[in-house]
């Protein structure tokens, strides 16, 4: 059983970042496609980034590109979420999620990912 752990949330102002991380103990996670998700406040959970097996491949929400960047560790053991630019619609509780052996991350919805973290709350505000 995977089990995912997500750190690096906080509280940030508008225009500043964060790095989150997702990691499992002992895992190379470099087989695994690796999904950041969010949820706020009455709203339903959404995709946010992902990046693919071996990293073959990324893909982004409409409303993250150009300020967030998903990536790998070069251990492969932890991905990465870093988030520029933060604005107030960002707060949300960010979930990792992983589905072993997918190449093209951006064709697996959320619900066929088989392992979630816990989640990490950011809240932007001033």
């Amino acid at each position: 059983q995977l089990q995912l752990v997500e750190s690096g949330g906080g509280l940030v102002q508008p225009g500043g970042s964060l790095r989150l991380s997702c990691t499992a103990s002992g895992v190379i996670l470099d087989y695994y496609a690796i999904g950041w998700f969010r949820q706020a406040p009455g709203k339903e959970r959404e995709g946010v980034s992902c990046i693919s097996t071996r990293s073959a491949s990324t893909n982004y929400a409409d409303s993250v590109k150009g300020r967030f960047t998903i990536s790998r560790d070069n251990a492969k053991t932890t991905v990465y979420l870093q988030m520029n630019n933060l604005k107030p619609e960002d707060t949300a509780i960010y979930y990792c999620a992983a589905e072993p052996n997918y190449y093209s991350c951006s064709g697996l919805p959320m619900m066929e990912y088989d392992y979630w973290g816990q989640g990490t709350q950011v809240t932007v505000s001033s």
